[in-house]
């Protein structure tokens, strides 16, 4: 089984993640992210597992009407909100777990503009659990249990663009193109909905169907195609540990008896079942994104995105929630890099971003489980269910790479070669602002120099629910048992919102003495976020 368990991986592993990702930075994100051990893989720096905040846009025009005083280092825009709904269902057989989950994400941002993503994601991979008597407990039947698991996956998906409505006003443009936006949702959901029709039904049924979804378009663009491909791969590696205890009875009669009902013996105890909670939960994501733009302002732009998120949830009855999250986005023209692909040769990046974040935040929730015992099978069933309130802190560094020193520079950092190869942790935009020490790297002198740097706050309220069912096989042995699921389907559904909040700032220039000032960042308290 082990052998076939490894076989499955191998082939999950080489179908969902090319042997060179893209860029061929894979090797350059390992040592962003090693070591991997506890906390040492975010030991320094504020990061999250928020993927929002962080976009500068393309400020720094002087006749741009939002870079008040024609600043080159604020930004045009800022993230005001973002509405994110994920679904997600997983099988499992035996040590196998296949996984499908789709995500939907709404975004307003300062300059008026409005996004819509919508990626699908399906992923396959091992688990495994083990439990034991808790000491001193034993009588009691008190148990523990380990559980982890490894999964990658692959999706796609795409992001549409809404900025038709352009009135010189951002709060108004901003509402006008929300509700383009939260039309053309309905319109993509409405036209789901005709493919589950009987049969994919091509007749009048399906037709009326069609007929209905597009009376729900916006009168402005986009069409059904996105403006933005999205492609993504990921690795997850995931554990949690929980608490039990079991229920036995003394036989039929409810005490032992001398005979037994075969004359041989006692009774015996019968298994009448367990509940458990959920303790501990955590899980380390590598994720790589691809975004090719056909249309909007970053038409003919290819970025790639790297993202290392280390999460953990703690507590079965009320939730506490901490994330961290590093990131690396670089930007080249497309039809250049897939030139440069083609013949081989170094690749020019455009545009450099990272972002780092941290998100902590708790709530009332419940997670349990309940189980019932035939002789070596098992029957559980869980659930859960809850809100979580946490605070969201993320900074961006964004620097544009308009000449060919610039470019290498970048490009040697994030391929390892040179001197200072890209590392963990990596420099994060408050360290950017400071003044440089004498033995600083080429990457942070660019950062202080060209950087534009930028912190948010984020108030965000998360609502989940959960559902599962799984038949299992355990073997005892002493105190331990050693045991798998046959079969298992859990459901997970949760609808995030994250608002501005706080003093959003960014970095003026470098001044006397090095150092470069946090300031109001007008661009982004121009426009309030509409409530969703």
């Amino acid at each position: 089984m082990v052998g076939v368990v490894s076989l499955v991986v191998a082939a999950i592993v080489g179908l969902s993640v090319p042997a060179d990702t893209a860029t061929g930075l894979k090797s350059a994100v390992c040592r962003i992210l090693h070591p991997l051990s506890g906390a040492e893989a975010c030991s320094s720096g504020d990061y999250a597992g928020d993927d929002g905040g962080g976009d500068g846009g393309d400020g720094g025009d002087p006749d741009d009407p939002f870079v008040p005083n024609g600043d080159p280092f604020e930004p045009a825009k800022c993230l005001l909100s973002q509405n994110q709904t994920k679904a997600t269902v997983v099988i499992q057989v035996a040590f196998i777990k296949i996984s499908s989950s789709e995500t939907v994400k709404l975004q307003q941002w300062s300059d008026g503009s409005v996004t819509l993503e919508r990626v699908n994601e399906t992923g396959g991979g091992v688990t495994a659990s083990i439990s034991a008597g808790i000491p001193g407990l034993k009588d009691w039947g008190g148990s523990a249990s380990l559980s982890g698991s490894y999964m990658s996956g692959s999706g796609s998906g795409g992001q549409w663009l809404f900025n038709g409505n352009k009135t010189g006003d951002p709060q108004a443009d901003l509402a006008a193109n929300l509700e383009d936006a939260q039309k053309f949702a309905a319109y993509l959901k409405a036209n789901d909905g005709c493919k589950y029709q009987s049969g994919y039904n091509p007749g009048a049924a399906m037709g009326a169907c069609a007929q209905d979804a597009a009376s729900k378009k916006p009168d402005l663009d986009p069409e059904l195609a996105p403006d933005v491909d999205i492609t993504k791969t990921s690795v997850e590696a995931s554990g949690g540990v929980s608490f039990g205890k079991s229920f036995k009875g003394n036989g039929k009669s409810g005490k032992d008896t001398k005979g037994g009902k075969d004359g041989k013996g006692a009774d015996g105890p019968k298994d009448l079942g367990s509940i458990s909670a959920e303790g501990l939960s955590g899980s380390m994501t590598e994720d790589v994104v691809v975004m090719r733009a056909k249309t909007g302002p970053d038409a003919g732009k290819i970025t790639f995105v790297y993202t290392f998120s280390v999460s953990g949830t703690a507590g079965a009855v009320g939730q506490a929630k901490g994330s961290r999250m590093q990131q690396v986005a670089v930007t080249y023209d497309a039809a250049a890099y897939d030139q440069e692909e083609k013949d081989g040769k170094p690749h020019h990046p455009q545009k450099l971003t990272i972002t780092t974040s941290q998100e902590t935040g708790d709530g009332p929730g419940i997670q349990t489980g309940a189980g019932a015992n035939a002789g070596p099978v098992t029957i559980d069933v869980g659930g859960g269910g809850g809100t979580i309130n946490s605070q969201i802190h993320t900074e961006s560094a964004e620097v544009t790479l308009d000449n060919d020193t610039d470019s290498t520079t970048v490009e040697d950092w994030l391929r390892g070669r040179g001197d200072t190869p890209a590392s963990n942790p990596l420099p994060t935009p408050s360290d950017a602002a400071e003044a440089l020490d004498d033995d600083a790297g080429p990457i942070e002198r660019l950062l202080h120099d060209k950087g534009k740097l930028t912190r948010l706050d984020y108030n965000a309220n998360t609502d989940w629910w959960n559902a599962s069912l799984g038949i299992g096989f355990g073997i005892s042995a002493g105190q331990l048992t050693l045991g798998f699921k046959l079969f298992g389907i859990d459901i997970t559904h949760e609808e995030k919102n994250q608002t501005i909040t706080g003093d959003p700032t960014y970095a003026k220039g470098p001044q006397s003495g090095g150092a470069r000032p946090w300031v109001e960042w007008k661009n982004c308290t121009r426009t309030k976020p509409i409530p969703t």
